[in-house]
């Protein structure tokens, strides 16, 4: 391609609403251009590394044996309410209503399609196993979009699910995609490592996480000091800490302490370290509570000319109860909100204002585990909070914290409704089997799941085994984010003046660039570009009339693996200049072997890396 007919618009300023590298890079170099929040509009540069990224996922998905197929975005919202994860996803599952008053759901992932197909088309064991792909754009409404591709609404993902009649099936097929992810991020020239995770919104009973370690990272990545064992900051367990010794204290006492309801003002406050607060947390499944369950039979019953599906639409589901759960960690400890999924078995969120005032008696900030113990559905103490001797905690009335309060004396640590469990996020300090837990953050580039029956049982994904038994399929279901690897490329390929882009997944593997306008220069790069072409190299030709200064600025901002440089005193000795971009010294090559030392140095850029699989 010739620079001059491509839209490659680059630009010096930094965006003003680029926060990471990888977003600034991805707009100066002219890859990206934001249409609206979360949403952006990808270029030829950054089209071009898509389909590269996607050729990879396809060639490595089609070596297992899944078969590619394409899913439409707008899915029937019938089918999410009966999974129920309309609820589970919240208000980050973006939904419409058709002018037939139909529910829809734009796709933030595809589980229940692709088990609905399931359902209509596999009767027999003989069927099975069957893995079914697709790369398709997807849709989640985020609260906060940021980070350029890394938390964008809109974005590619891979995503595949495979359907089994056993527990080995599922376990082999799982591997096979374990190994072709392997496959697919060691081509696309990434360092990764491999995490164990939790299932989340997914559901399921097993999961690992394909992560690319990187300063900039969302993910918090955890692992032993031996590097035996690794998860992500939601999997990642703790040693319980030992109980403290038993310590003279007097009864417990309110002290008045008006207006300071968040951690660090009450620790001022009382003169505390947070490691001696008791923080009470009170959350909430997303199920419905009963007068909203009372108010959406009344709107049925009145019927008010609204069809059922947007009364439904706009409405908690009724299918789920509605519980509160407190939660007791120490005051320097944060919650895991997965950690408590699965303890409590369902998916939970900080509890509204007003059920936390019926539940406490006091306004948010104050609560404390003294007297609600009884109260909340379901109350989970951490392991460090029963470790205490004594401890602050909120007095369950308004401007007020309790003093000299200890675990097991003024609260129970155990009781029909109540565990001590791990139910925070790991820190620095924290063991787990003896050895000391280390952390690195990351960017989550892929994941694969075992989800079992959870799906294929609520939508009646069945198969008719050997003895005509009809029973659910077994899933497995896998994704890869293709936007993030892109990203991921370049948080952890970059220097002070662009991208260093691995060559299986660069825009063009070289890019040639005239230092200078004459007859003899464009001539030998014409005939450089051409001969380049006909030997199958991806190669952009900067055949524009400005300063080599700008033109190597430019190429050096996209990352381009090689440049090869004409310019009339090296072309009198029949010379070019040749450099790699991931290197600062240039060498001269001779002109009638260009085309051929380019090639060979576009293989050798590539087999460094097949190497590696």
């Amino acid at each position: 391609m010739r620079y001059s007919q491509t839209l490659i618009p680059t630009v010096k300023e930094l965006p003003a609403d680029a926060e990471i590298l990888s977003h600034q890079l991805m707009i100066r170099s002219g890859m990206m251009r934001k249409l609206a929040s979360g949403t952006y509009i990808y270029l030829p540069s950054g089209r071009r590394m898509i389909l590269k990224i996607e050729q990879i996922i396809r060639e490595e998905m089609n070596r297992t044996g899944a078969q590619e197929i394409t899913m439409p975005v707008v899915q029937p919202m019938e089918l999410w309410q009966r999974t129920g994860r309309d609820i589970d996803y919240g208000e980050t599952l973006g939904k419409f209503i058709d002018r037939h008053g139909r529910g829809n759901v734009l796709s933030p992932t595809a589980e229940e399609g692709f088990t609905y197909l399931a359902s209509c088309e596999i009767q027999s064991y003989k069927q099975l196993p069957m893995n079914l792909y697709q790369i398709n754009t997807k849709y989640r409404d985020e609260f906060r979009p940021r980070f350029g591709a890394l938390r964008s609404r809109e974005f590619i993902m891979k995503d595949a699910y495979s359907f089994h009649a056993t527990e080995d099936c599922l376990h082999k097929t799982y591997m096979d995609m374990y190994n072709a992810y392997c496959r697919v991020f060691t081509r696309c020239g990434l360092d990764y490592v491999i995490v164990q995770a939790e299932t989340g919104e997914m559901g399921g009973t097993g999961s690992h996480q394909f992560t690319i370690p990187c300063d900039n990272g969302e993910d918090v990545i955890v692992y032993t000091a031996d590097s035996s064992l690794a998860w992500n900051i939601e999997k990642a367990p703790v040693d319980p800490l030992p109980k403290q010794p038993p310590k003279e204290t007097g009864p417990m006492t309110d002290l008045h302490t008006p207006n300071v309801g968040k951690i660090d003002e009450v620790c001022a406050f009382l003169k505390l370290k947070p490691q001696k607060m008791i923080k009470t947390i009170i959350f909430a499944t997303k199920g419905i509570k009963t007068e909203s369950l009372k108010n959406l039979g009344e709107k049925l019953t009145k019927h008010d000319g609204r069809s059922i599906a947007s009364i439904l639409l706009n409405s908690e589901s009724p299918t789920k109860p509605y519980k509160l759960i407190a939660v007791l960690v120490r005051g320097d400890h944060e919650v895991n909100p997965e950690k408590m999924r699965v303890i409590v078995g369902d998916s939970v969120e900080l509890a509204e204002e007003p059920e936390i005032i019926k539940l406490t008696g006091a306004a948010v900030g104050f609560a404390g585990p003294v007297g609600i113990c009884d109260k909340a559905d379901k109350v989970i103490i951490d392991h460090a909070v029963a470790a205490m001797a004594v401890g602050a905690t909120g007095a369950n009335k308004t401007d007020y914290h309790t003093v000299n309060v200890v675990p097991g004396r003024d609260f129970p640590l155990e009781g029909k409704n109540i565990a001590v469990a791990d139910i925070r996020n790991a820190v620095d300090g924290d063991t787990y089997e003896g050895k000391k837990l280390l952390f690195k953050r990351g960017i989550e580039v892929g994941q694969v799941f075992k989800l079992g029956t959870k799906y294929s049982v609520k939508l009646e994904a069945k198969f008719s085994d050997v003895d005509g038994a009809i029973k659910p399929c077994l899933m497995g279901c896998y994704g890869i984010g293709v936007n993030r690897i892109i990203a991921s490329a370049i948080e952890t390929g970059n220097d002070a003046d662009g991208m260093i882009l691995p060559i299986t997944i660069a825009p063009w593997e070289v890019i040639i660039t005239t230092a200078a306008v004459s007859d003899d220069v464009t001539g030998a790069a014409e005939k450089i570009y051409k001969d380049l072409q006909a030997k199958g190299v991806e190669v952009l030709y900067d055949d524009r009339d400005l300063r080599a200064g700008v033109k190597f600025k430019d190429a050096d901002l996209l990352g381009i693996p090689i440049r090869l440089t004409i310019g009339p005193k090296t072309l009198a000795e029949g010379k070019i200049e040749l450099k790699l971009r991931r290197e600062k010294d240039k060498k001269l090559i001779d002109l009638v072997a260009a085309a051929d030392t380019a090639v060979a140095l576009v293989q050798q850029l590539k087999d460094e890396i097949a190497k590696k699989l």
